[in-house]
């Protein structure tokens, strides 16, 4: 059985398909739709969320079973509330299960237990701190944030999974419950597994949750192809339970 998941990305990101398709589990598969959001595009939220709705609508001509609004930075930047608005425009378009990434990262932590949060980011420092107030927000404790203002999407898709990885190393706290690379258009996925070895603590990145949420959703329980220690919570149904009515 194929199993559709639905993705709306910003227009400028190369990492979803580029690297995040290629780690969806055997019987996924996934269906992407763009939007121009960020950089020059960016507007306030309320002026997005039609263009969000007819999007998310052709997805669901795709029969896809979730439907997910794919944009850290715009999910997270209106808080709780902005993200609560991304939630009812994707319902509005039919979609039978929804999600965001803002909504994914703070599931994937609960699953996880991780309240103390290490934060680390492409952003300009003002975008990094609406993601950690958005954690806040959310119950969690971030312990230490940093967002490293590359320039734009060609920077954030040029730097490599080793910039990431020597940073998160870098940044290493022994209060840390998990350690959150932020991003969807950032390249994280073949260091993972490394970082958590070195730092003996989990490691969520944007589209790692995102995949995982999707599965969460659907009760899928086969991994394979997924890094992190994230996905062994759908071994124990961590995550179904987790996710909020």
């Amino acid at each position: 059985m194929t199993r559709r998941i639905g993705l709306i990305i910003p227009a400028s990101n190369r990492m979803v398909e580029g690297e995040m398709v290629r780690y969806m589990p055997p019987g996924f598969v996934a269906h992407v739709a763009r939007l121009r959001m960020t950089g020059e595009h960016r507007v306030a939220l309320d002026a997005l969320l039609p263009d969000v709705r007819g999007v998310a609508a052709t997805l669901t001509d795709a029969r896809c079973e979730v439907v997910a609004f794919h944009c850290t930075a715009n999910s997270t930047s209106e808080g709780l509330a902005g993200e609560a608005k991304l939630l009812a425009a994707l319902r509005q378009s039919g979609a039978p299960q929804v999600t965001t990434t803002a909504s994914a990262i703070r599931r994937a932590l609960g699953a996880l237990g991780a309240r103390r949060i290490v934060l680390i980011t492409p952003y300009s420092a003002r975008v990094t701190d609406e993601e950690a107030e958005f954690l806040h927000k959310a119950g969690h404790e971030v312990i230490y944030a940093r967002g490293f203002a590359l320039d734009g999407s060609d920077a954030y898709c040029a730097t490599p999974a080793q910039f990431w990885r020597d940073h998160a190393i870098e940044a290493a706290r022994a209060d840390a419950d998990a350690y959150l690379i932020s991003c969807a258009n950032i390249s994280v996925f073949p260091v993972i597994e490394d970082i958590e070895q070195e730092l003996g603590r989990p490691v969520v990145t944007s589209n790692q949750a995102v995949i995982w949420d999707a599965m969460s959703l659907l009760e899928a329980t086969d991994r394979r192809n997924c890094p992190g220690r994230l996905f062994d919570t759908l071994r124990t149904g961590e995550g179904a339970r987790k996710i909020p009515a």
